[in-house]
């Protein structure tokens, strides 16, 4: 018989509650698409956007908030959040259980594993990571800052706001 984690929860949560973290600086339509699609899992998804006043965004965090509660206005159980600090904290504070991620390349995976490895070793929250539609996988924030800084329209990247 093997030994019990202490980080694994005694029960199951009864409503299934994922924290959806990231800096969104811009929220695309990759990150929609996760969203929609982890809504058949989850029974609520909260939008955590990551504040951190010693990095520099391309779009103040206030702009950002107000720019993913439009594009996710029309679904049902979403919530937007901002919050400092560590993600599995922001999970309990929340209340959720599991958090929820998004993976478009092999250098995203590796990433998001170890990521996924020492949450769960640290607070017993788990990460469930879906994949990135193959449309959409090239398609990064980085990217959409790149173009917009050097005049480009990037309104194919971003969702229509409700």
């Amino acid at each position: 018989m093997t030994q019990k984690s202490q980080n694994i929860p005694e029960s199951r949560p009864t409503t299934k509650i994922a924290i959806y973290p990231g800096t969104f600086d811009p929220f695309t339509i990759g990150h929609l698409s996760i969203v929609e699609r982890a809504l058949a899992l989850f029974d609520k998804i909260i939008i955590a956007v990551g504040h951190n006043d010693a990095k520099r965004s391309f779009q103040p965090v206030e702009e950002r908030l107000e720019h993913i509660r439009r594009a996710v206005a029309a679904l049902p159980n979403v919530e937007v959040i901002k919050y400092d600090g560590l993600t599995v904290e922001c999970a309990r504070q929340v209340g959720a259980h599991f958090i929820l991620r998004g993976v478009r390349t092999v250098a995203d995976y590796e990433y998001e594993r170890n990521l996924a490895y020492a949450n769960r070793d640290i607070s017993g929250i788990e990460t469930v990571l879906l994949y990135t539609l193959p449309e959409h996988t090239y398609i990064s924030s980085t990217l959409v800052r790149d173009l917009r800084r050097n005049g480009f329209d990037t309104s194919k990247y971003i969702p229509a706001e409700q």
